[in-house]
């Protein structure tokens, strides 16, 4: 492996692909995608049948805390161990692949999988770590994730990874080259979620996106683009998948000091440009469920003194009910963004009065599930992806679910694999 991989926290590794299956049904979207519509999920079982799937090595967040969980997890590891004996898998040993993803919307988003380093990897508000989180992280959420992860032989990744390289200087050279490259897989996604390809670089090209790679992470250069001299260099910052890393690097602490610590220590994960063309922030809404639509606005308006349901100076928060849709304005809000206003007031009012809210990709859902009775939706703005790496270098973590890299069918479906164990 190229030396200048051992300074990125990025780099090839042994991963595995799927062989002699049907990769239509193989492959599967992101565990917490659809949460709160179980008719997707079904759909994906019926698709997928009796046929080696990446549904049967995953957990779907929708049927996380049900009774079955523990029996289910042990049915996932069990899986992993047959599909290994099977020889289901070819390893790629030391190796990236560079992955062109076209959408449903037809555009074309490229990425590279290789593997993180959990020891450049932070998840804590105001960390100078080289790679971080974009969003607050949810503690309560790592343990079930963990528990997946603990006995599992293999992982799977959903995590995309953004770097900040306006001049397009490592991956976008790679779509002139795969000529060069070993075609790995070419097939249609299920459910909306497009065309995927994936080719294996050479040994040279590897080299190349180590150079280019080592050239953004130059403290002079991160200093003089982002004016911050004194702080300690951003090269990565995890798009999606903040928690399925966040529960990675707990489960690599958990086994230091074991024969499983070295494995542990990387994670897979696909790592796109912040300015591909086909990367829009999408907001994340939020809906309220098993609560009275109008004491909570009552509520809110409370909290934050001086607002009020109408137009005006201040942050907006579009709401939607069974019996009306309009706007709560915040004049003097205490974020800098409205998902963080509405969080804070959020995590302060449902404990109190029971509840719960769920974070919903795509406005019509959220619309909709919020017009239904006992629920309200926040139907909220996204945010300029332009302003990312300033506002984690700078301000720290964002609230969490502030946005989302595209709607639910975009989200990186689950494909190659990694030994864990």
């Amino acid at each position: 492996m190229n030396p200048l991989f051992s300074a990125l926290g990025f780099a090839p590794a042994d991963i595995l692909i799927p062989r002699n299956c049907d990769l239509h049904k193989w492959s599967v979207v992101a565990c917490d995608q659809y949460t709160s519509q179980p008719e997707y999920w079904q759909r994906v079982e019926e698709t997928v049948g009796d046929a080696p799937s990446a549904l049967r090595l995953i957990l779907p967040e929708s049927r996380l805390g049900q009774p079955d969980t523990a029996q289910t997890i042990a049915g996932i590891n069990a899986a992993m161990e047959t599909y290994l004996a099977q020889g289901l898998f070819r390893e790629l040993k030391d190796s990236l692949i560079y992955v062109e993803r076209w959408l449903d919307n037809g555009t074309l988003r490229r990425g590279l999988v290789g593997v993180v380093d959990l020891e450049r990897y932070d998840y804590t508000p105001g960390s100078g770590a080289l790679i971080r989180a974009t969003e607050g992280t949810v503690l309560s959420r790592i343990p079930p994730r963990v528990a997946v992860r603990r006995n599992a032989a293999l992982e799977l990744p959903h995590v995309l990874m953004l770097m900040d390289d306006g001049d397009r200087t490592v991956i976008e050279p790679l779509t002139l080259e795969t000529d060069e490259m070993e075609r790995l897989y070419d097939f249609d996604l299920m459910e909306r979620g497009g065309h995927i390809t994936g080719y294996r670089l050479t040994q040279e090209q590897t080299d190349y996106v180590a150079e280019q790679l080592a050239a953004l992470a130059q403290p002079r250069l991160f200093e003089e683009k982002y004016h911050a001299p004194g702080r300690a260099p951003l090269l990565f910052a995890i798009g999606d998948g903040n928690h399925s890393l966040a529960s990675a690097k707990a489960s690599y602490e958990e086994k230091k000091g074991t024969p499983q610590e070295a494995l542990a220590r990387y994670a897979l994960v696909e790592l796109n440009n912040l300015h591909d063309d086909s990367l829009t922030f999408e907001a994340i809404h939020r809906v309220c469920f098993d609560v009275d639509g109008e004491r909570l606005i009552s509520a809110l308006l409370e909290y934050y003194p001086g607002s009020f349901v109408g137009e005006g100076e201040g942050q907006r928060l579009p709401f939607v009910t069974q019996s009306r849709e309009a706007v709560v304005t915040v004049p003097n809000p205490p974020s800098q963004l409205p998902v963080g206003t509405l969080q804070g007031f959020l995590d302060a009012y449902l404990p109190t009065v029971g509840g719960r809210v769920d974070y919903i990709h795509g406005e019509d859902v959220a619309y909709e599930l919020g017009r239904e009775p006992g629920n309200i939706g926040f139907l909220l703005l996204p945010m300029e992806k332009d302003e990312l790496f300033k506002t984690v270098i700078f301000d720290g973590v964002l609230p969490r679910k502030t946005f989302s890299m595209g709607e639910a069918q975009d989200k990186r479906f689950y494909l190659e694999a990694r030994r864990i164990k």
